[in-house]
């Protein structure tokens, strides 16, 4: 690879307890402060910021990011997880676990997803405007352009099939969205990589128990959104979810799991990318 001119830092699922989690706003204090050191032009995290709905705790991650002069839509991504969107607790209160009518809870899905953009949007958009998913995102670093494409993989909880609120979903409008020949052409002439919050793979083994978590955990419509990212010529995927710091391949493409602030605090995913198109990739312990 010819000398490197742009990094990328990835991580994931801080899982924090909250705004006044100061142990853990502590460690990603350090954890981002060594990112900066190291010379990292962007940093992307991919979802579950918090075990909460809260937008309050929210804004604790936005005011640490604005306190390390990182609050601008060139120098962060930031994506939810299920558990920011999701509050078990209240969709499992018997009235609304056993309530049939499930538009009361999509409701209150949505109203979470708009919460968060709202938060963030000036992450998503470079405005402080109105935001949504999926969206696009295109750097350029002189003679290195870098795009992401970032969907949101969420879906609400159901009793019968997302009981543990953990399972992923790309709706399919959101799929069709990324097949806009407008997508593709903004794309043109860029290093692309797909941004999202669940696993392309968990166990995959023949082990029934982790069958079983498998499908507590899954994207239910992966192959659909691995087709979108390979039309849009994704050499990447960056992914959460499934705590484990680890990379594959699928289609292709590499995966990289930033695995979980919240079990490491100290290790993330370091992506360097040269002038002549290619690049590496290391976890770094700080």
């Amino acid at each position: 690879m010819s000398d490197t001119s742009i990094k990328l830092a990835h991580f994931s699922d801080l899982h924090l307890a909250g705004r006044h989690d100061s142990r853990g706003f502590e460690r990603l204090d350090k954890l981002l402060t060594a990112i900066i050191n190291s010379g990292c032009n962007h940093i992307v995290i991919t979802g579950d910021l918090f075990n909460s709905t809260d937008p309050s705790d929210w804004a604790a991650i936005k005011e640490v990011l604005q306190s390390k002069r990182l609050y601008s839509w060139d120098k962060v991504t930031v994506i939810p997880g299920n558990h920011d969107l999701i509050n078990l607790e209240e969709e499992m209160r018997i009235y609304n676990s056993l309530n049939p009518d499930s538009n009361g809870r999509k409701k209150r899905f949505r109203r979470k997803m708009d919460e968060f953009c709202d938060m963030f949007s000036e992450l998503i958009t470079g405005e402080d405007e109105t935001a949504g998913f999926p969206f696009i995102k295109v750097l350029n670093y002189g003679e290195i352009s870098i795009s992401f494409v970032v969907v949101n993989t969420a879906y609400p909880w159901a009793n019968i099939d997302n009981p543990l609120g953990a399972r992923g979903y790309v709706k399919r409008g959101e799929i069709e969205a990324l097949f806009a020949p407008t997508v593709k052409k903004a794309l043109r002439d860029s290093f692309v990589i797909g941004v999202f919050h669940h696993a392309f793979r968990i166990y995959e083994t023949d082990a029934l128990i982790d069958q079983a978590f498998d499908w507590t955990m899954e994207l239910k419509n992966r192959e659909e959104l691995l087709g979108a990212m390979l039309h849009l010529n994704a050499s990447i995927v960056l992914h959460g979810h499934f705590h484990r710091f680890q990379t594959y391949m699928i289609g292709g493409m590499k995966v990289i799991n930033g695995g979980s602030f919240n079990y490491n605090p100290r290790r993330y995913s370091e992506i360097a990318f040269g002038r002549d198109g290619r690049y590496t990739q290391r976890f770094v312990d700080i």
